[in-house]
């Protein structure tokens, strides 16, 4: 057991960061089990969005989460599942822009001799 106050701290904040990120996995290792089996285009975003939570909080590697994002897409995409990135967006009309008023130039100041 430490002695010095951070240090008692620290394993304070250690005890909380470990509960935090298992459940952060326990919720991943879900997602992605739950898209194995059932491949859907409710599954297949939850399992995405399992994947940049623990992305964001630092247990998997940027550039793991985007190799699994991608498998998962591949697999969507052989099962037929129409993912939110492939399904077509209504775009909203834009509305024209309404024309501007020409801007008065100033004038430089005169200058002192």
């Amino acid at each position: 057991m430490p002695i010095i106050k951070s240090a008692k701290k620290r394993v304070k904040v250690a005890r909380k960061a470990t509960v935090r990120n298992a459940k952060t996995k326990r919720t991943l290792r879900l997602a992605l089990k739950s898209f194995g089996t059932k491949v859907s285009g409710e599954s297949h975003s939850k399992a995405q969005s399992a994947l940049d939570k623990a992305g964001k909080k630092g247990l998997l590697h940027k550039n793991k989460v985007a190799r699994k994002k991608r498998q998962l897409a591949a697999a969507a995409k052989k099962a037929g599942v129409k993912t939110a990135g492939t399904a077509k967006k209504k775009t909203a009309v834009a509305k024209p822009a309404a024309p501007r008023k020409p801007v008065a130039k100033k004038k430089a100041p005169a200058k002192k001799k």
